[in-house]
């Protein structure tokens, strides 16, 4: 007997490896999630929002390496999908989404809910087809997935409603034959990019997530030209840690001085796996060299010397072939090389490191320097954002799941949690989008259900999609959500001040979030008191199942950039003076 379109999607998803399907159910899912309740191996999860389904899937393909699968039904339920498919999208990892539609007969005819997919999802994907006939099965799925995998992105399948419990005509097993090859750059160009790091008196590296699979070569390479790693916030995993002497931390908005300088301080920087977008971050003047597996990245930001197109483990192994051994001052040779730059680096990274260590104190604000400053920006005595991520960074398992959403947890996090051990770390990196933490936990959480997760949310973005709060408690995922409670949009209020601009629509009039999680049957703490945060942060991870941790975090702490500018300095000065007369006003006060 025949198997139906939706049956035979199914399956496939099933000889794939997919445990979990995120999305809404109903209309032309309904064949679609019957054929998935008769399936042993595979799970439906059924979300609250169809953008909290494909952040979901999106994280599972960023964490496994393998293809994530969201469903949305038709209309609004496949508009809804959009944002967390761009999130995908622009993080390059493979998501296959299910979308329904119309019955076939009535497309076109501006039918109830119908929406054309194809256009919807024309820029979000790359590759997109409307199933017309189940004879197209299983070969168009095959496309779907291979370009999905292939091309690292996002491939939708758009299934009318009368046709997922037709038979497929020509019925056979789907075959996918996922062989993803490995590239390396040609002799000849590898030689002319070892000869440019040969000769190069201080070599800086800045290192992407593309070089995550090769950190033996990477450090391997940082020795042999002693040059300082500054790392991209996706290359934290992977790279940092004790085991690693040559990082010095991000560079960037998020950054520190010892990154930016080791960027300015060198003649030649080495881009390993990176397309680190922000070019006001790259030093001007500099002979650089780049690794990549994309040819279109090659060059886009900055102008390069050296292009070398192909995987960053090959290529790097290649480089160490044509670069000479320098630690030993050998007949013939050009002599050691000069680690000063490297130890320069280094030095004042660990001096940064130190003073960030001291602002992480939960008794920060009691000593006489402390008490100074918080009687300028911390009036209320609200917990310190770092003292917050420094305290779950310390107490979180060495190879727990991080998420972060967009803005000021994404900072705390970069800046205090250390990816070491098995750590793993996801985010809206490249998006930038809202709302990412909790949902992209809720698809880590499935992957591995004793694995710890945690999710960096800040207070609007966790409000954003508040309802899925509900689909950790239905499916009993134990995530921990550690929520940085400001009461603001604290980057946007950043990025006003920065710009001379008093703080305006960015005041948040919160719930008491932990509350909202117990009524919603999910453990909930809230901490007021810094005396009271290492305890409930410990109560928090003790705890079986879902917990929600609202902190309340200081509104006023400013995150400086790594090169912090005069106009920058100045505009938050004239900020503040905006605001404490807007405030007096509003008061009546003269």
């Amino acid at each position: 007997m025949a198997r139906t379109v939706a049956r035979v999607i199914v399956d496939a998803l099933s000889e794939l490896g997919v445990r979990q399907v995120f999305g809404v159910v109903g209309d032309a899912l309904n064949p679609l999630t019957d054929a998935l309740r008769t399936t042993e191996d595979l799970e439906w999860v059924g979300c609250r929002h169809e953008e909290a389904a494909a952040f979901a899937a999106s994280a599972q393909s960023q964490l496994s390496g393998t293809l994530g699968v969201c469903m949305g039904t038709v209309g609004p339920g496949s508009v809804h999908l959009l944002n967390g498919l761009y999130d995908a999208a622009k993080s390059r990892t493979p998501v296959l989404a299910v979308a329904g539609q119309v019955p076939l007969s009535e497309l076109g005819s501006d039918y109830f809910q119908e929406v054309d997919n194809d256009a919807l999802f024309s820029d979000v994907a790359v590759f997109r087809a409307t199933l017309t006939s189940a004879d197209q099965l299983p070969h168009l799925l095959e496309a779907a997935v291979r370009n999905a995998i292939g091309r690292k992105g996002v491939a939708v399948l758009t299934v009318p409603g009368d046709l997922g419990e037709r038979e497929v005509g020509t019925d056979r097993p789907a075959r996918f034959s996922l062989n993803p090859p490995v590239t390396r750059p040609e002799d000849a160009a590898v030689s002319r990019a070892a000869e440019l790091l040969d000769r190069a008196e201080r070599v800086t590296l800045l290192v992407g997530r593309g070089a995550r699979g090769a950190r033996e070569e990477v450090l391997a390479l940082a020795d042999r030209l002693a040059a300082p790693m500054v790392l991209t916030l996706k290359a934290k995993e992977g790279f940092e840690g004790d085991t690693n002497p040559f990082q010095v931390g991000q560079t960037g908005l998020i950054g520190n001085p010892a990154a930016a300088s080791a960027l300015q301080d060198a003649d030649t920087l080495l881009l390993l796996g990176t397309d680190f977008p922000y070019r006001e971050w790259y030093p001007e003047g500099k002979t650089v060299v780049q690794v990549d597996t994309e040819a279109a990245h090659i060059g886009r930001r900055v102008p390069v010397e050296a292009g070398l197109v192909g995987d960053t483990g090959a290529t790097v192994r290649a480089l160490l072939t044509h670069l000479p051994d320098r630690a030993d001052d050998v007949a013939g040779a050009d002599g050691p090389r000069d680690r000063s730059h490297l130890e320069k680096a280094r030095k004042r990274f660990e001096q940064w490191r130190t003073g960030q260590a001291r602002l992480a104190d939960p008794a920060h604000d009691k000593g006489l320097i402390g008490r100074l400053r918080s009687s300028f920006d911390n009036r209320s005595d609200d917990i310190r954002p770092e003292a917050l991520a420094s305290v779950v960074d310390r107490l979180a398992a060495d190879d727990a799941v991080f998420t972060s959403d967009t803005g000021m947890a994404t900072v705390w996090l970069s800046r205090f949690v250390e990816m070491r051990g098995e750590r793993r770390l996801i985010g809206s990196y490249n998006l930038g989008s809202m709302a990412n933490a909790m949902p992209q936990a809720l698809g880590a959480q499935c992957l591995d259900r004793e694995r710890q997760v945690v999710a960096f949310c800040g207070d609007g973005g966790l409000s954003m999609l508040l309802g899925d709060l509900m689909t950790l408690k239905t499916h009993r995922l134990p995530v921990k959500l550690v929520v940085f409670d400001n009461r603001r949009l604290g980057m946007v209020k950043l990025e006003q001040e920065q710009a001379g601009l008093p703080e305006f629509g960015t005041v948040l009039d919160n719930p008491d979030f932990a509350a909202v999680a117990e009524a919603m049957g999910i453990p909930g703490i809230r901490v007021t008191d810094p005396a009271d945060l290492e305890k409930s942060v410990r109560r928090a991870f003790g705890t079986p199942g879902p917990v929600l941790l609202d902190v309340l975090t200081n509104p006023d702490e400013v995150a400086v950039p790594a090169k912090p500018t005069v106009e920058q300095g100045w505009g938050f000065a004239v900020a503040k003076v905006k605001e404490i007369v807007r405030s007096h006003g509003d008061d009546g006060a003269a």
